[in-house]
Formats: structure tokens, C-alpha cells, sequence
């Protein structure tokens, strides 16, 4: 039987997706510098609960001293109009520490958090050491959802010890979208039915630890086709919808997620990039700092044209070419909405949509903020409203990290429209 939901938490999640950027954005006028502040902004806005990365691996399944973690950009200007990736200098934290502070922060204002891990996608990119990354690979892939429940489980232990401090947790996700990222190595086929036996044995561990605590994994998209793939075991179903539509004819044309294919430098200039651009060869971190890369699931060719294009040609090509998907966009995100409120119910417990909506643009684009990615928002909230959702983000920009938190308004009409 699935885990109820503690009855001191919100009848409504409205979330806002802090990620790993909690810890890798903390210098001096970066979003996170002061903690208090971005809760505060966060209730303005009407969120009650952030989802993050918590390093759960890094800190308790590690054995890395953590005390004086530094952490920073990906090399010189490399990754720095890439969305999640621009950080701007080089911070060292006690990651613990850290973790306290948020939860502090978090009771102080009023909020939730959901537990998740990026560690087998992308967070330790941005350690300056590689210790970080060698640990994680040196887990057996059959063995790294085991060793996550046990790091989330200690890390439930650690706050418990602190203030009672978990009481601020919604719900635990073992890990952040895992059929996209080094959970799956050495799987073949269909991944989300594939990652079934490890996720279920990952899941069953962390409840001997922890009966009484929802746990989770997540999915990248709402997987149908493969939802068979889906422990039964979970107690949230959480999903991320991301639509693409319009903007996979742009990754397919350019070839940016299809490395097999050649790359087309010169369409790319003619239609995508800034003057001056240097070819994609060209563009790669400092010598001593490549071996980050190997860290990250984000392709060389999509950080090369993040950080190069013109943000108004790339929305202009976008916008080109939106009337022939717009009805098909319309139609998958709320087909993948209804189903996934259907799997939710025909198992028994309450469903989230953790990120959304149409996908990953550059820092400067201005798709996703401008009215279509807007009218996305208002749709994809109010259909997670009419269909029952227990939380949903406003959109996966809608972060102090991005540029659309200054967009006050639309987050709170799309807060407004999901609930108390």
C-alpha cells in the first residue's frame, strides 16, 4: 500500500524547481547568495515548495569530506549562456552545512522541499575536483539506486537530528529523470521498462529505512508506451512534460542531440548564430577543465549553440515555424497530463509534474517566457488542476535562476490557478 500523505502537508504543491543551482549559485549577487531572499521571492510568487538536487550521494554515500566544497563555471565563458550551466564564479560551501541552511530557510518561510538527486545527470559537473563523479561511477549501475535510497535515507536521518528539520520534506525522489542519465548504463531497449528491477530494488531499501515517507523516482516526459515500466511501489507519481514539438524540429535539423550525424556549421551561422561565432570544434572548455564534461548528459553541440546563437534568430526560427505544431503540442501535453492522472489513479496515489513545459532554449531565449511559452503555462496548470494534480511548477524556468522569475505576475495567476 502506498505511503499517505502526511496530513501537515500542503493540499497543493506549487513548485518552484531550484535544482542543483542551490549550491552551484551562491557567490556574491548570484540568485542563491541569500537564501532567505529567495524563499521570500518564492512566496511572492506563490510557490510553497522548492525541488532540489540535495547531493544526497555526495553527502552521506560518498565519504568526501564536504566541509570546504568548491565548486564553479565549466571553464572560461564555456556553458555561460546555457541555461543551468551559467554559473558565474568559483564558491567553496560546507555542503552540509548548506543543506541546513535551506531547511532553516524552508521552515522559516513556510515551504516544502522535494528531495531528489541530479548526481547520476549532471551536478558533479560543476565540483573542481573529479572526486565527486569517480565515486558515483564506482558504484555498480545495478547497485546505484540502492546506493541513492541509502544517501537519502541518512540525509532524512541528518535532518531529523537537526530540529526535527525533516518535517520540511514533501517527498523523496530517489533520483531526477532516470531513464536519462548514468542509471542506465549497461541497459538496453525500452530504459524506463529496463530500470524497473534496480529502481524497485532501490525503492524497497529506502522503505525498510524509512516506512513511514513517500518515495519516488521520476520521468523525463510522461513515458506511455512503457508505463509498464513504472514501479508499483511508488507513492507519488511524478512526471516532467516536456513537449518539444516545434523545438525538436530545430534539434533535428541542426543535429544538436544526434552526434552520428555531421553537423551543419554553415546553416547554423546563416540562421542560428551570432557573428563571430567560432566553429563547434573550436569551442570546448580550457584543457585542464574537459574532463568535467564527462560529468554531464547535456552534448557538446547543444552548449556550443546555447551559448552562440542569437537568442532573437533562434526564437525567430521557432516562431517561423509554430502554427504547423501547435495543435500537436496542444494535443500531447494534455494527453500526457490525462495520462498520467490515470496511472495515478488506477494505482492509487497522488501524481506531480515536477518540471514542464515546452524544453531546454538558451539562457536569452525568450520561447518559453514570451506568450506561447506563457500560454503553455496557463494550460499546463489548469489541466493539473482539473485532473487533480497534486503539485505542478508554473514552468521549469520559473526559478530564481532563469530570467522569467521576473515575470511576477504569470507565476502568481498560474499559482492561483492550481490552488490552495
Amino acid at each position: 500500500m502506498p505511503v499517505a500523505r502526511p496530513a501537515h502537508l500542503p493540499e497543493r504543491l506549487r513548485i518552484t524547481l531550484w535544482d542543483f543551482t542551490w549550491y552551484t549559485r551562491t557567490g556574491p549577487g548570484e540568485p542563491f547568495a541569500d537564501l532567505d531572499r529567495a524563499f521570500a521571492e518564492a512566496v511572492e510568487r506563490g510557490y510553497n515548495t522548492v525541488r532540489i538536487c540535495a547531493m544526497p550521494y555526495l553527502l552521506f554515500g560518498s565519504g568526501i569530506d564536504t566541509s570546504r566544497l568548491r565548486l564553479g563555471p565549466l571553464g572560461g565563458q564555456y556553458g555561460q549562456r546555457v541555461r543551468w550551466y551559467d554559473v558565474r564564479s568559483t564558491t567553496e560551501i560546507d555542503a552540509r552545512a548548506h543543506l541546513l541552511a535551506l531547511f532553516e530557510a524552508a521552515r522559516r518561510h513556510d515551504c516544502f522541499v522535494i528531495l531528489s538527486s541530479w548526481e547520476y545527470q549532471q551536478s558533479s559537473s560543476f565540483a573542481l575536483d573529479r572526486a565527486w563523479f569517480d565515486a558515483l561511477m564506482a558504484v555498480d549501475p545495478e547497485q546505484r539506486p540502492r546506493a541513492l535510497a541509502d544517501s537519502l535515507a541518512d540525509l532524512l536521518d541528518f535532518l531529523a537530528a537537526h530540529d526535527g528539520l525533516d518535517d520540511r520534506v514533501a517527498f523523496t525522489e530517489l533520483h531526477n529523470e532516470v531513464q536519462g542519465g548514468f542509471l542506465t548504463d549497461g541497459l538496453e531497449g525500452d530504459l524506463v521498462v529496463a530500470l524497473r528491477p534496480r529502481l524497485e530494488r532501490g525503492i524497497a531499501h529506502f522503505r525498510r529505512r524509512h516506512p513511514d515517507r513517500m518515495v519516488t523516482v521520476n520521468y523525463a516526459r510522461v513515458p506511455v508506451g512503457s508505463m509498464r515500466g513504472i514501479p508499483r511501489d511508488i507513492d507519488v507519481a511524478v512526471f516532467h512534460p516536456y513537449v518539444y514539438g516545434v523545438l525538436n524540429e530545430l534539434l533535428d535539423a541542426f543535429a544538436l542531440r544526434d552526434p552520428s550525424r555531421p553537423f551543419p556549421q554553415e546553416r547554423a551561422e546563416r540562421e542560428l548564430l551570432r557573428p563571430g561565432a567560432p566553429r563547434l570544434e573550436d569551442w570546448i572548455p580550457p584543457t585542464e577543465e574537459r574532463r568535467r564534461l564527462d560529468a554531464t548528459v547535456v552534448g557538446r553541440r547543444e552548449v556550443y549553440v546555447h551559448d552562440w546563437c542569437d537568442p532573437e534568430r533562434w526564437d525567430a526560427w521557432l516562431y517561423d515555424r509554430y502554427a504547423v505544431h501547435r495543435f500537436a503540442m496542444e494535443e500531447l501535453l494534455t494527453t500526457w497530463i490525462a495520462a498520467a492522472a490515470d496511472w495515478a489513479a488506477e494505482t492509487g496515489v497522488p501524481f506531480v509534474f515536477g518540471e514542464g513545459w515546452v524544453g531546454y532554449t538558451p539562457l536569452h531565449g525568450t520561447f518559453e517566457e514570451g506568450p506561447v511559452g506563457a500560454a503553455f503555462c496557463r494550460l499546463a496548470v489548469a489541466e493539473s488542476a482539473r485532473t487533480g494534480a497534486w503539485g505542478t511548477v508554473v514552468c521549469s524556468n520559473a526559478a530564481p535562476q532563469h530570467p522569467m522569475w521576473g515575470d511576477i505576475t504569470l507565476q502568481q495567476e498560474c499559482n492561483a490557478l492550481l490552488g490552495a
